[in-house]
């Protein structure tokens, strides 16, 4: 086996974000907080994010033509997040975040291990148009996953500061909540993140209503994953209108990203995952 074909093995990508996740766990603050412990960690995530995206692209884009299924579609997501928080971690470092990212990826990336997938459209692998489309898709759904993430460490932070916890300095949550910038800082990035993944995935939205044909095959057709597709597409939008109208923040901007994110997942990943699953049909 070549190279290539030890780093394309399903097992590896798992594996490899597991070692972190232990080294990390048994590390020491001190030298967690080192400049040279966390330049390590960035290395070690850049090249995990490498080894993934093979794994991802040898899997999904074959000889015989584009294998594809929810397990793909999670580990994809998971991958972009994972990716999207590397990069932000050079600007703004947050501890808590990038163990939700790490355990995130290493779970979904096992997953296309267990579930194969189905071959979609060999003509998919030589069609630019359905490759950039694909691309935008997995980037905007990626970013969305990480704002999710976020917006769930605002939510215990939230609940931390009004509720005022009794939070032992040795527990789990204190470990979680000591690195968090404030809360005001937190929704600010919220926000960034939402712009750009917003218009992301209204170049995927709106690319696949108007050149369905061309993309894929066949004329737009409602169905569950259109749908739902929409309705996130109308909630975050409406989201972000809300937060430039009345300064929409706090909880309820928690809430209006966490259901249109499930709408998200119901639409990208829900609906392979019925059809393979449940149904078995692919």
């Amino acid at each position: 086996m070549d190279i290539l074909g030890y780093l394309s093995c399903g097992w590896l990508t798992p594996a490899l974000y597991l070692l972190l996740l232990v080294f990390l766990t048994f590390s020491s603050k001190a030298l967690a907080q080192s400049p040279f412990f966390i330049g390590l960690v960035r290395i070690s995530i850049f090249l995990i994010l490498v080894i993934h995206g093979i794994q991802l692209h040898e899997s999904v884009f074959t000889g015989q033509g584009f294998v594809f299924g929810f397990a793909q579609d999670l580990s994809l997501i998971a991958w972009a997040g994972l990716a999207f928080y590397w990069f932000q971690s050079w600007f703004l470092p947050i501890v808590s975040l990038r163990w939700m990212a790490l355990i995130f990826a290493m779970v979904c990336s096992a997953l296309p291990g267990l579930f194969q997938g189905v071959l979609i459209s060999p003509a998919a692998v030589s069609d630019p148009w359905f490759k950039g489309h694909f691309i935008v898709a997995t980037l905007s759904v990626g970013l969305l996953s990480l704002a999710a993430m976020h917006a769930m460490l605002m939510s215990i932070q939230d609940r931390a500061l009004h509720r005022q916890l009794s939070i032992r300095p040795n527990g789990w949550l204190a470990h979680w909540l000591e690195d968090l910038p404030p809360l005001l800082t937190m929704e600010s990035l919220l926000f960034s993140l939402l712009y750009v993944g917003f218009a992301l995935l209204s170049l995927t939205v709106f690319s696949g209503l108007f050149f369905s044909q061309t993309l894929f095959g066949r004329p737009l057709v409602f169905d569950h994953k259109t749908v739902f597709a929409l309705i996130s597409w109308v909630l975050f939008g409406g989201l972000l209108v809300a937060r430039w109208r009345v300064g929409l923040r706090g909880r309820t901007a928690v809430r209006w990203v966490l259901s249109a994110y499930t709408a998200l997942l119901l639409a990208y990943v829900g609906s392979r995952f019925v059809l393979e699953v449940i149904l078995h049909k692919a």
